[in-house]
């Protein structure tokens, strides 16, 4: 093999790397739609939320005499979204990946939306015995 047909290979691998680079971002989307349209959902969600408590329509809601804030409602939501998000990743092959972060991720969430509803003494517990058994859930499943 000559020079120049060794370094017109070693050149066109250096082309395809490049490549790759630059489409990581838009060829990662294209593999897991799930999540724009996860993250989609969410924005949605809370800016509906929003919305919705700026018109005015959400000053009736109330749970024990107190009433439902935006935000609250759009964290709640927000963590259905995600929980959603991880199941459907454990129920389709397609979109399998670790869920742990998510569940995680859901709980705080959650934890955010309930704390102004049913105060930080009691949520804020529940946040971390949420995260402690999706640790060791995690730890006890895992693939060896």
């Amino acid at each position: 093999m000559s020079d120049q047909e060794y370094y017109g290979k070693e050149d066109e691998k250096q082309a395809e790397k490049q490549g790759e680079k630059e489409q990581g971002w838009d060829e990662k989307w294209r593999r897991d739609p799930l999540s724009a349209v996860v993250w989609a959902a969410i924005l949605i969600w809370v800016g509906v939320m929003l919305l919705l408590g700026n018109i005015g329509v959400l000053d009736n809601l109330r749970i024990q005499d107190q009433r439902l804030e935006p935000w609250s409602l759009g964290m709640l939501g927000a963590g259905a979204i995600v929980l959603l998000e991880a199941l459907i990743r454990l129920v389709m092959p397609a979109y399998r990946r670790r869920v742990g972060g998510s569940l995680v991720f859901a709980a705080i969430l959650i934890g955010v939306g309930l704390g102004d509803i049913l105060g930080w003494e009691l949520v804020g517990p529940l946040i971390l015995i949420a995260i402690g058994i999706s640790t060791l859930i995690g730890g006890l499943v895992r693939r060896r």
